[in-house]
């Protein structure tokens, strides 16, 4: 049997929820030019120049806020880790060894791949965290790996795993978290998606071929399979299907923008809309993010509530994202599996 490494790649965090630390993640993060897709001296002037310096001390107070939810540690890191070590076990009668790296910040790729690197593996597989292909993601973890790994002087077979949204396990891990909840207590559910420029999701298609040439709110197809907007609809359907949720019963939105020219309709928007129609309770669902960090815990459990109690709405319920769910790992072992 071959000797065979997993990398797990999440997106990252701060070190800590200090304005240094926060700065610093924030500055690795916005200047990377897949997430931040505009020239070069643009982008600098734009991240270190205005946004960086504006947004760090803004950012550092809800993070520290995260981290006092989350017993003093970024619930993304202690997930992620917790998830390294329960796969490690459900895989420990093949010959892998599963590392965990962040794509901005610690544990950084250039640490733990230079620990794979060291321990000459026959095989490296790379499994970005991100359901959904996105190049500020999944790409953007995939080059960074690829650009270390690239650097050596031997390189072993590598394979990448870069989208899993149709992933059963994955599925049933956020189906089951949302049974604990009663559906008809809701007025409408949410399925809230991080947000992404227009123009990045265009770029997927060739020539004059954009986004909304494309079926992607309805189905998926050879050109748009890693479409950002059709796979996360893919997986809004997959999860109504299994749940009984009717089309009317729930809307897919985008959450996190910086501007107009973004995925829509915005998240923050629907939330306030249902407000204004008297809606009391609202269930979200944040199917992007596969462990809970700031977006899920305090955009939309704090900030959401926060938007729809201004305009009339009780309740904002977040459905818990996979995390360690049992089914989220078993369908992580099974795409691991796949590649061996």
């Amino acid at each position: 049997m071959k000797k065979t490494g997993i990398l797990l790649i999440q997106l990252g965090t701060p070190d800590s929820p200090s304005v240094a630390d926060v700065r610093s993640y924030l500055s690795e993060f916005l200047n990377d030019p897949r997430v931040i897709d505009i020239p070069y001296l643009i982008r600098k002037i734009l991240v270190n120049g205005i946004i960086v310096p504006f947004r760090a001390p803004k950012s550092a107070k809800v993070y520290k806020e995260l981290w006092t939810l989350s017993n003093g540690e970024s619930p993304l890191l202690t997930h992620s880790r917790q998830l390294k070590e329960l796969l490690q076990t459900e895989l420990q009668d093949e010959q892998i060894t599963l590392e965990l790296a962040m794509r901005y910040k610690n544990p950084s790729l250039d640490v733990v791949l230079e620990r794979m690197r060291k321990a000459n593996y026959d095989r490296i597989v790379i499994l970005p965290l991100f359901p959904q292909y996105a190049s500020a993601s999944s790409g953007s973890a995939i080059e960074k790996a690829m650009d270390i790994i690239r650097k050596w002087w031997v390189i072993p077979e590598i394979k990448i795993i870069s989208q899993f949204y149709e992933n059963s396990g994955y599925i049933d891990s956020i189906v089951d978290n949302a049974q604990k909840f009663n559906l008809a207590e809701y007025d409408h559910i949410l399925f809230s998606y991080h947000g992404l420029p227009e123009r990045q999701v265009d770029k997927v298609y060739d020539g004059s071929d954009l986004c909304q040439d494309q079926p992607c709110e309805t189905q998926i197809n050879d050109e748009n399979k890693f479409c950002y907007k059709a796979t996360c609809y893919a997986t809004t359907r997959l999860i109504a299907q299994k749940m009984g949720i009717t089309e009317n019963q729930y809307t897919v939105c985008f959450q996190s923008r910086l501007d107009k020219k973004w995925l829509t309709p915005f998240s923050d928007k629907v939330v306030e809309e249902w407000g204004k129609k008297g809606a009391k309770k609202l269930l979200v669902f944040s199917p992007a993010f596969v462990a809970d960090c700031l977006e899920t815990l305090i955009e939309i459990g704090d900030e959401y509530q926060e938007i729809f109690e201004e305009h009339g709405g009780e309740k904002v319920q977040l459905v818990p994202s996979s995390n360690t769910h049992p089914a989220f790992v078993a369908g992580m072992a099974e795409l691991i599996r796949a590649q061996l």
